[in-house]
């Protein structure tokens, strides 16, 4: 059995969830969106010749589920698209071009935190596949009238902890400074190390948070070592292998799933350049520039960016020989153009972020750096928590703007 802290009393959340002792507004239910629904179902049997019924029918029924219980019920192959379809719609992805690879694991049945723990863990073993990374989501009950829906208050399934010393330093990732310390005051306690893993802490519709310690068996790390500098092995570095983003909010058709944790896997930038780069995360370039050897008296010797190469090129090969799924930046472009192309033959738009499609290094010499994206949101989508449907926030924000005589685009006014 997974070893399971003590449950959380009088919770105290982590500042970037909700206010102390308070379940969010967001967790209740917050009716359906009627358009939204008919604009998913429309999109279903349009990509869906051959599934059952029609989109008169069908709506006829959500009509009737509606009246009777206030919500209505997604079937399993309506949920697995709309997931899907989410994906494709994630701006800030650049990995879209396996959309339809998506494993969708169906637990809306589910909403007792120890089951929920329990499909989690789960989950990660099925999405790790030994080092071969499956794209993999499960769903959880969404909230209904008169109750909350299940929620995973880390934001990714796997994270490290970060313990701030006296001095101001920290130990690990300084990102999760503070929820470590929300878990530490329930009773969990972690080893000090640099790469301790954080206990999940799940909410079901009524009572207290749990916290939950994930077994290790379930976790799949990569030690960090580079094919020319030995001395990188002395780091002591290391990176789990499944991304399972637990925080986000799914929207299909109407309905808000509040817990849907979902994994791709990693493009090599995302933790050489920002988890261990970033001077607010792991901090690494100084040290590494200094073992070899690097200029690093003014920024003009570019030292930050031959430190940060060879961090980067440590980390796909680290993966690469542990047999574990990962891509590059320019492969990862390339693939996103050809998924581009996919898109548009196929007459559907392909919302997107310039500012995550573009990698953190190297970014001009990709071919995603070279060219617009369209900004419109498209649902289904993951959304951040509680911020409800991206069409209809777009659109107010989109309203408020010519209302102010602002450009819904660049936010500014009428030149002077």
């Amino acid at each position: 059995m997974p070893r399971i802290s003590r449950m959380f009393r009088n919770p105290v959340i982590p500042e970037q969830e909700t206010p102390a002792g308070a379940r969010s507004v967001e967790d209740d239910f917050a009716g359906v969106d009627v358009h939204e629904a008919h604009d998913f179902f429309r999109r279903y049997y349009a990509e869906n010749p051959d599934a059952p019924g029609s989109l008169h029918r069908r709506m006829v029924e959500v009509a009737d589920e509606l009246n009777r219980y206030g919500t209505y019920a997604h079937t399993e192959d309506e949920l697995a698209f709309g997931a899907r379809v989410a994906w494709r719609n994630s701006s800030r992805c650049i990995g879209r071009l396996y959309w339809k690879s998506l494993v969708v694991r169906d637990r809306r049945d589910v909403t007792d935190p120890y089951e929920v723990f329990s499909e989690c863990v789960e989950h990660l073993r099925s999405a790790t596949g030994g080092g071969k990374i499956r794209p993999t989501i499960t769903i959880f009950a969404p909230p209904a009238p008169g109750r909350r829906g299940v929620r995973i208050r880390n934001d990714q399934m796997i994270r490290y902890a970060g313990y701030r010393a006296v001095d101001g330093s920290v130990i690990g990732d300084p990102a999760q400074v503070e929820f470590t310390r929300a878990v530490e005051r329930f009773g969990w306690l972690g080893e000090g190390s640099a790469f301790d893993i954080l206990p999940l802490v799940i909410d079901g519709p009524t009572g207290p948070p749990h916290v939950f310690e994930i077994p290790r068996d379930a976790i799949l790390e990569v030690p960090i070592e580079h094919p020319q500098h030995a001395w990188f092995a002395e780091l002591g570095l290391r990176w789990h292998a499944v991304p399972a983003i637990s925080n986000m909010d799914l929207r299909i058709g109407g309905i808000t799933y509040t817990a849907a944790p979902f994994n791709g896997w990693y493009l090599g930038t995302e933790i050489g350049s920002r988890n261990f780069g970033d001077a607010f995360r792991y901090d690494l370039l100084p040290g590494i520039a200094r073992r070899l050897g690097l200029d690093t008296s003014t920024e003009r010797t570019l030292w930050k960016d031959r430190a940060l190469l060879e961090l980067n090129v440590a980390v796909l090969h680290s993966f690469t020989m542990a047999d574990v799924t990962i891509t590059d930046h320019h492969t990862e472009s390339e693939r996103f153009l050809m998924h581009l192309e996919r898109e548009e033959k196929a007459g559907r738009p392909v919302p997107g972020d310039w500012s995550w499609l573009v990698p953190p290094m190297s970014g001009s010499a990709t071919g995603v750096f070279h060219r617009y994206y369209d900004t419109t949101e498209q649902t289904p989508a993951f959304v951040p928590r509680g911020a409800g449907c991206p069409v209809a926030r777009q659109t107010e924000a989109r309203r408020l703007a010519a209302e102010q005589g602002v450009c819904p685009i660049t936010g500014h006014g009428p030149a002077a």
